[in-house]
């Protein structure tokens, strides 16, 4: 039986040149197990956003491939969308892109005696991410994080 872990590497190998062809980044595969089925849940986004049409011209290449290839072992439901307001951040790359804008930090160790960290995106340097909250600046390594996303911020 073949892992959750290999099955996403199985999915983003076939998702990445659909998505290429539409100039589409991948965000994020999420599988796991939902009731009877499983859930296969592709985020997908570009510089301006991703529409209605680029979701549905995603999932339907992606189904077709999936056929094909047939890397699930499990029945599943394919959704496909963009990460929306809240956006997860994973790579420095993504940190990078949105400098400026406020996000939340949990990290795996303690830095600087905290786990958790909301604030401004200031920069990325070396591995590490800066953040600067009310309080002050902080430089968190992007190995220590185990989850961030964007925060709406009403003041934007």
């Amino acid at each position: 039986m073949i892992s959750a872990t290999e099955t996403i590497e199985k999915i983003e190998a076939i998702v990445v040149p659909i998505l290429e062809d539409r100039l589409l980044e991948l965000v994020e595969v999420e599988f796991r197990a939902s009731g009877k089925r499983w859930l296969l849940r592709i985020f997908i986004d570009r510089e301006g956003g991703v529409t209605i049409d680029d979701c549905e011209y995603v999932s339907r290449e992606l189904s077709r491939a999936l056929d094909v290839e047939d890397p699930i072992e499990h029945p599943y439901t394919l959704e496909v969308s963009s990460p929306g307001l809240t956006r997860a951040l994973k790579r420095l790359e993504d940190f990078a892109r949105y400098r400026g804008k406020k996000c939340r930090i949990i990290t795996r160790d303690e830095v600087e005696g905290r786990h958790e960290f909301v604030g401004k995106i200031v920069d990325t340097a070396a591995e590490n991410v800066l953040v600067q909250e009310k309080i002050g600046m902080f430089t968190i390594p992007i190995c220590a994080i185990k989850k961030a996303h964007l925060e709406f911020d009403i003041e934007e």
